[in-house]
């Protein structure tokens, strides 16, 4: 009997030897850093092209028909935001009874006021000009005006 309890103890202290060693193997080693977390990657979102028309200072009333004296006329597209890599400007002005291109021209800019001399009207013909901005980053950011316009 005696034996057998010798045995116990024995198998005890070699329990307790494996217990402390698996806790000491499971320590922090204290030494390595924390991984530092990667930040989300910042998303900057570009504002919507948003313009009017002026002539002469004052704003286009899109719904009349503009008198030109002359054949030709300055038109301002004033941006309200620049995109940050600029925009295209598009004008086209066309005959309203026939669609035939009157004017048409295409700038890149990187400006917030845009003078635009339309030229080529024709005294008494009724025409269409349309203005199309567009951002040169993400060509889906557009804004379209329309109006009417005549010379005398």
């Amino acid at each position: 009997m005696q034996q057998l309890n010798v045995i116990k103890r024995k198998n005890s202290f070699i329990a307790l030897g494996f217990f402390v060693l698996s806790f000491s193997a499971c320590s922090k080693g204290g030494d390595s850093p924390a991984p530092t977390p990667t930040p989300p990657p910042v998303v900057v979102t570009e504002p919507d092209v948003v313009f009017k028309v002026d002539i002469g200072g004052s704003e286009i009333n899109y719904s009349n028909v503009f008198a030109v004296v002359g054949t030709s006329v300055v038109i301002n597209a004033n941006l309200n935001t620049l995109p940050k890599d600029g925009v295209t400007i598009e004008v086209s002005v066309k005959k309203k009874a026939d669609n035939a291109v009157v004017f048409s021209s295409s700038t890149a800019s990187s400006t917030t006021s845009n003078p635009i001399t339309i030229s080529g009207l024709t005294p008494g013909v009724l025409c269409v000009a349309t203005v199309i901005i567009t951002s040169k980053s993400k060509s889906s950011n557009a804004m379209t005006k329309t109006f009417e316009l005549a010379s005398k």
